[in-house]
């Protein structure tokens, strides 16, 4: 990967277009925002695969992410908590929880944050009618 800089932050050029990464969020993308976009998509993406492999179908997953900083060591990350709605038909939250288990332990991401930033997850579960 290669950056660039520019007046008020980097660049990259990627295959899906150009990435500006600023501590301004009028010039670009913030770091600390492209970090839990990074550990959620991670997450999400393996929690969704793992999820397919079982043959558990779900409707929709949104992903929320609450974060902790402490402002006294430059605005360091401390906790990310992950709140999953899962929405779907005859949903089992233990099943799921276990799931969510195996993608937290086949997550990149958050295995290379795990010891310096707390996750927490939670799942609440919308049963839809047909």
């Amino acid at each position: 990967m290669d950056f660039y800089l520019k007046d008020n932050g980097m660049r990259i050029d990627l295959n899906y277009g150009q990435l500006d990464i600023s501590g301004n969020e009028d010039d670009g993308f913030r770091p600390f925002t492209l970090m839990v976009a990074s550990i959620v998509g991670c997450s999400g993406s393996v929690f969704r695969k793992i999820l397919q492999k079982q043959r558990i179908q779900v409707e929709d997953i949104q992903i929320g992410a609450e974060v902790v900083r402490n402002p006294q060591e430059a605005n360091r990350i401390e906790k990310i908590t992950l709140q999953y709605t899962v929405k779907g038909h005859h949903l089992d939250p233990e099943k799921l929880y276990k799931n969510l288990g195996v993608s937290r332990k086949n997550c990149s991401m958050i295995r290379s944050v795990e010891d310096s930033i707390e996750i927490e997850e939670h799942i609440e579960t919308i049963e839809l009618s047909r």
